[in-house]
C-alpha cells in the first residue's frame, strides 16, 4: 500500500510503498476513502523538516539542552548518531482520516466490516487504529465532510474549556480550519464572535458563519476594536487558534478581555506572558490538549480503557461523535472550507499547494479504494549467502533496534531476509537502511520461512518470552533483547522450550560483557588470588511513572528491564554464579520507588558485588561507574569510555575513542555462532 512519509532530516517527502497494518487486539483496520491535510500542523512539520540543522535547533531549544547533556556523558559520536538517527525517522503525515472498516481485532465492539468510520489515522491507503480513536460516521454525513471530524474535535475541545454561555462574546484569533470551526461552534452555543485574521478570504468565510471580523494588517487595532464591540466592557473570552511566534497575540487577548475573562490556547504562539495582563484582571489561561480527555494516555488510546461517562463526559472519542452530530445537524458547515481536492496519487502536489497557495485551506485527498492487504514489501533484492551462513529475520524496529542493534547486524556476514514491525513505515525504513530484503508487518512470515535460521527479537518486554518460544518451535536460533522474561512462569516456559529443542540456542542481549573495557578488566583479573569486591553505580535518569517501562505488565519495571544488565556484568567479571542477593528500595516519597534500589550479591567463589541503580541523579554525572577491588589493586571504569588501573604493573588506562558498550561484538558473536 501507499503512505505519505516525511524525512525530518532531509525534508524529502515520498509516497512510499509499505506493508499493510495487522489487526491486533483492540485494532480497527480501515481502508481510507478520504483524508484531510491539516493546513496548520502539517505545514509546520514540512517547514521544520526543510529547515537546516541550525534552524531546527533554534526552533527546539529544549531538545538542544538534552543534546548538550548527552554530549557531556556519552561523547560526541554517540550523541551525533542519536540526533541524526532521530531526525532520519520517517514521519507519517496526517491525522484526519475517513474510511471503511475492513476488519476488527478481538475486543472491538460496535464496529464491523463495511462501517464508515473516522479516525486519527495518517495519509495512507489502509490504517490500523485503536478502537478509542475511531468513531462511526452517521448516515447523512458525506465522506468528505467526515474527514474534518478530528480537526473539528480540536476546535470543540477548545470551546469546551472556554465554557461559553448564551449571549457571551468571544474573540477567535486565527481563522484557519480550526479557527473557522471554532467560530461555528461558538455561534452554535449562542455566542457572538469577533474573528481576527490577515487573510481576506478567511475573514469573509467567518462572516458567512455569523462572526464580525477585523484585519490587523489593514491597520485595525484589535484591542480598540474589542472595546468598541463590547461597549468598553471587554470580551468574555478569547480562543487562540493561530500559529505564530509572536507574544503579542496573548498580550492583545488579555487586554481585550473583561475582568476574570478566559483565554484558551489551541494553536501555537509565543508565551512570554506579562504578569500585569493577568494580575490586574484575574484572567484565566489554559492550554487545550488536542482532541480532549484521553489524549496521550496509553491506557485510553492504546489499551482501549474508556473513561466512565459519568465522570468524564467528553473523551476524545465522544468529542469525535459530537462533531459528527454537529455536521449532520448543520451546526458545522464543512463544504465551504474545502478549497482543493486531489487524488491520493498526487499527494505530493497537495503539499506543494499547501506551501505556495495563500488561498489553500481545506485540502482533501481522495483514495481509489480496493487496496490489497499485503503484509510484505520487497525492499532489496535477495542476497546470495554462503552455505551454512546466518539468514536472519528481525522482529521489532523500535528506536533502540534501529539506532544500535540493526546497524551492528548490517556489518556482519548475515543475510538479513526480513525486518518486521507493526508500524509498516518503520519496518520499511529500517529494512532500507540495513539492506534487508523485505519489510513485513506480520512476524509470522519470518517464522514460516524455512530459509531463515535465526531471529532477532527486539519487541516490547512483555512479548519476549512468547516470541522466543514461538521462534524456537519454528526451528530458529534466537537472539532476544533483555529481559528474557518478566516473571517466573514465563522463564519456566522458555526453559522447557529450550530443553525440548536442544538443536536451537538462545542468546540474551547482555551486551556489556562484550565491551572492550569489560574484556580488559576480565583479562587483568585473570590471575587474582582472592575474591573480588565490586561496586556498580548506575545513574539511570528519571522516567515518568506513566512510561511503559514502569508498567509491570508491559515493561516489568526498570530492574527487570535494565538492572539485569549489571547483575550479569558483575557475575561475568567474578566468573562465578550468584548464590544470594539482598536488596533495598528507597522509602516513601518519590512517585516511583522501584528504580532507586541497592542490591548486594554474594557469589559462589566468595566475591561480593553491589549494584546501586538510581534514577534520582544529575544528567551531568556519568551514567555507569564500576569499581573492582582485588589483590591490592583497583580498576575503575567510567561510562564504558575510560578504564583506569591502580596498582597494576603494566596497565594504567584504556580509553576508547567512543563509548563501547559491546553491542557490535555481541551481535557479531551471535551471527558467528549461527554460521558455525
Amino acid at each position: 500500500m501507499k503512505q505519505i512519509l516525511q524525512n525530518l532530516k532531509s525534508g524529502i517527502m515520498e509516497l512510499a510503498d509499505v506493508p499493510c497494518p495487522q489487526v491486533g487486539r483492540g485494532i480497527v483496520l480501515i481502508e481510507t476513502r478520504a483524508s484531510l491535510i491539516s493546513a496548520g500542523t502539517e505545514r509546520m512539520l514540512v517547514e521544520f523538516s526543510q529547515a537546516n540543522l541550525v534552524q531546527k535547533a533554534r526552533q527546539q531549544p529544549e531538545k538542544v539542552k538534552q543534546v548538550l547533556d548527552k554530549l557531556r556523558t556519552d561523547g560526541i559520536l554517540p550523541t551525533l548518531e542519536a540526533v541524526f538517527n532521530k531526525l532520519d525517522e520517517p514521519l507519517p503525515l496526517g491525522y484526519c482520516n475517513m474510511g471503511v472498516v475492513v476488519d476488527v481485532g478481538p475486543g472491538v465492539e460496535g464496529l464491523q466490516p463495511g462501517d464508515r468510520v473516522i479516525s486519527n489515522g495518517p495519509h495512507a491507503e489502509m490504517v490500523g487504529i485503536p478502537k478509542n480513536l475511531c468513531a462511526k460516521v452517521p448516515d447523512g454525513v458525506s465522506d468528505e465532510d467526515a474527514a474534518f471530524t478530528v480537526l473539528g474535535s480540536i476546535a470543540l475541545q477548545g470551546v469546551r474549556l472556554a465554557m461559553p454561555t448564551l449571549g457571551e462574546r468571544f474573540i477567535v484569533f486565527g481563522l484557519g480550519l480550526v479557527g473557522l470551526m471554532t467560530v461555528q461552534l461558538l455561534r452554535a452555543h449562542g455566542c457572538e464572535v469577533l474573528g481576527i485574521d490577515i487573510n481576506a478570504e478567511r475573514l469573509r468565510l467567518a462572516e458567512r458563519f455569523g462572526a464580525r471580523t477585523i484585519n490587523p494588517a489593514a491597520g485595525t487595532d484589535t484591542v480598540v476594536a474589542a472595546e468598541a464591540w463590547t461597549g468598553g466592557c471587554g470580551v468574555d473570552g478569547v480562543i487562540i487558534t493561530a500559529s505564530a511566534k509572536t507574544d503579542d497575540i496573548v498580550h492583545q487577548a488579555a487586554q481585550s478581555c473583561r475582568k476574570r475573562g478566559r483565554i484558551i490556547l489551541v494553536g501555537v504562539v509565543g508565551l512570554n506572558l506579562r504578569r500585569s495582563d493577568f494580575y490586574e484582571k484575574e484572567l484565566t489561561f489554559q492550554v487545550s490538549c488536542s482532541y480532549g480527555p484521553g489524549r496521550y494516555d496509553e491506557g485510553y488510546e492504546q489499551a482501549g480503557q474508556d473513561y466512565p461517562l459519568g465522570y468524564v463526559r467528553w473523551t476524545e472519542q465522544r468529542n469525535f461523535e459530537a462533531v459528527l452530530g454537529a455536521i449532520r445537524s448543520g451546526a458545522l458547515q464543512i463544504g465551504s472550507l474545502v478549497t482543493h481536492r486531489l487524488p491520493f496519487g498526487k499527494a505530493l502536489d497537495a503539499y506543494d499547494t499547501l506551501q505556495k497557495d495563500p488561498h489553500a485551506l481545506g485540502i482533501l485527498l481522495q483514495y481509489p479504494g480496493e487496496t490489497k492487504r499485503v503484509s510484505s514489501v520487497r525492499v532489496n533484492q535477495t542476497a546470495a549467502s554462503p552455505s551454512g551462513g546466518a539468514i536472519v529475520g528481525v522482529i521489532g524496529a523500535g528506536n533502540f533496534a534501529k539506532a544500535i542493534l540493526l546497524p551492528a547486524l548490517a556489518k556482519t556476514s548475515a543475510r538479513i531476509a526480513y525486518v518486521a514491525d507493526l508500524n509498516g513505515a518503520a519496518a520499511t525504513h529500517a529494512a532500507k537502511k540495513i539492506g534487508a530484503e523485505q519489510a513485513v508487518t506480520d512476524y509470522k512470515l519470518i517464522l514460516a520461512d524455512p530459509a531463515v535460521n535465526a531471529v532477532f527479537i527486539l519487541v516490547g518486554h512483555h512479548l519476549h518470552a512468547r516470541f522466543v518460544c514461538e521462534a524456537i518451535e519454528a526451528g530458529k536460533h534466537v537472539f532476544v533483547e533483555k529481559p528474557l522474561a518478566l516473571n517466573e512462569l514465563e522463564l519456566l516456559r522458555v526453559a522447557e522450550c529450550v530443553d525440548a529443542h536442544p538443536d536451537r540456542f538462545v542468546m540474551l542481549g547482555f551486551n556489556r560483557r562484550f565491551s572492550r573495557h569489560t574484556q580488559k578488566m576480565k583479562e587483568l583479573l585473570a590471575g587474582r588470588s582472592e575474591p573480588v569486591c565490586m561496586n556498580m553505580t548506575v545513574n539511570a535518569g528519571a522516567i515518568p511513572a506513566s512510561h511503559w517501562v514502569q508498567d509491570p505488565e508491559r515493561g516489568g519495571g526498570r530492574i527487570i528491564g535494565e538492572g539485569c544488565h549489571f547483575i550479569d556484568l558483575l557475575a561475568y567479571l567474578a566468573g562465578s554464579p550468584v548464590v544470594s542477593i539482598y536488596s533495598a528500595m528507597v522509602g516513601e516519597g518519590p512517585s516511583v520507588r522501584g528504580d532507586k534500589i541497592s542490591m548486594v550479591m554474594q557469589f559462589e567463589d566468595g566475591s561480593i558485588g553491589n549494584v546501586n541503580y538510581l534514577a534520582n541523579g544529575s544528567k551531568s554525572y556519568p551514567k555507569e561507574l564500576l569499581e573492582v577491588f582485588s589483590d591490592g589493586r583497583v580498576l575503575r571504569m567510567e561510562n564504558f569510555r575510560v578504564t583506569r588501573g591502580y596498582g597494576f604493573n603494566r596497565f594504567s588506562k584504556l580509553k576508547t575513542f567512543r563509548q563501547d558498550k559491546g553491542h557490535r561484538e555481541e551481535v557479531l558473536s551471535f551471527v558467528k555462532r549461527v554460521a558455525d
